[in-house]
Order: C-alpha cells, then sequence, then structure tokens
C-alpha cells in the first residue's frame, strides 16, 4: 500500500495553508496599532506650557497616521502570506524602536517655566507607559513580521513542489 502525501498531517497543515488566512500575524498587527494609539493618546493628552508646539509634535502625528495605516496595509497582506508586508512590518517595529529615543526622552528631559514655576514636560510614569506602549508596538510588529515571513517561505516552498508535480 502507498502512502498518499497527504496522509501526513504535516503535509495537510501545509496544504491547508493555501486556503487559510494567516490571522495569527494579522491580528497581532492590529494589536501593534492598538498600542501606538494609547502611546499617541498619552503624548498627545499632555499639555504642559509651549513645548509641545513645535515641528517635532507635528512630524509625530505625521508618523502616527503613516505607522497606523502602513501596519493596517501589512495587516491585510500578511494575512495573505504576502512576503513584502511581512518585511514591512519589520521595518514598522524597528520604526517605533527608534521613537522611543526622540520624542519621549526628549519630553521626560525637558522642563517648562509658568509663571516662574518649572515644571517636567513628562515624567517618569507618563514616560515608562510611552516606553512600554511603543516596545509593545514594535515586539508586535516584529513577531507579526517573523511569523509573516516563516510562513511564506513555507508556503512559496510547499506550493513549488506542486507545480513541480503538475509539470
Amino acid at each position: 500500500m502507498t502512502m498518499n502525501r497527504l496522509d501526513d498531517p504535516r503535509i495537510v497543515k501545509i496544504d491547508r495553508m493555501r486556503y487559510a488566512k494567516n490571522t495569527f500575524s494579522s491580528g497581532l498587527t492590529y494589536l501593534a496599532i492598538l498600542f501606538n494609539v494609547f502611546y499617541f493618546v498619552s503624548i498627545y493628552e499632555s499639555d504642559v506650557g509651549s513645548w509641545y508646539y513645535q515641528i517635532l509634535i507635528g512630524a509625530s502625528i505625521v508618523y502616527n497616521l503613516v505607522f497606523m495605516l502602513m501596519t493596517f496595509l501589512a495587516s491585510e497582506g500578511v494575512k495573505n502570506y504576502k512576503m513584502g508586508y511581512s518585511v514591512l512590518l519589520l521595518v514598522a517595529g524597528a520604526g517605533q524602536i527608534i521613537r522611543i529615543f526622540i520624542l519621549p526622552l526628549m519630553a521626560y528631559q525637558a522642563t517648562v517655566t509658568i509663571s516662574k514655576v518649572t515644571y517636567p514636560v513628562m515624567e517618569k510614569p507618563q514616560l515608562i507607559w510611552v516606553i512600554i506602549c511603543l516596545a509593545a508596538s514594535a515586539l508586535c510588529c516584529f513577531v507579526a513580521g517573523l511569523v509573516g515571513v516563516y510562513r511564506s517561505r513555507k508556503l512559496a516552498a510547499y506550493n513549488a513542489t506542486l507545480n513541480q508535480t503538475v509539470a
């Protein structure tokens, strides 16, 4: 009795990927967007003098919008095992890590004087919170991207073997 390819549970699992979506990576990407929103809200609800009224905040707002749009697009791409979108998520995760060292640290180190009283722009609890949000967002992007790359390669290799057996 010969064993059919589809009798092997590992082959069945890979073959099933042709019809099922990569919801794990897609879900992690949505979670990355959610953590970015928490960061966004924490930063922009702060109103300490006029420190936040500068070009850096404008650039940060634009970057937040671009990040959310590009990761949402990537969530749809990784759902369908598209390798390029997985790489985009890895780049987005690196961007979130880099952001930790720009606005949050600058705001934490800055002070504002209002009516001859000096106030910190960002206090330590808020700094810790925004770092956690950015790091969690980055982690979600990295894991989603790495799983997406792995699964995309696995499915592409399997599809290549199918094409060889047909030809």
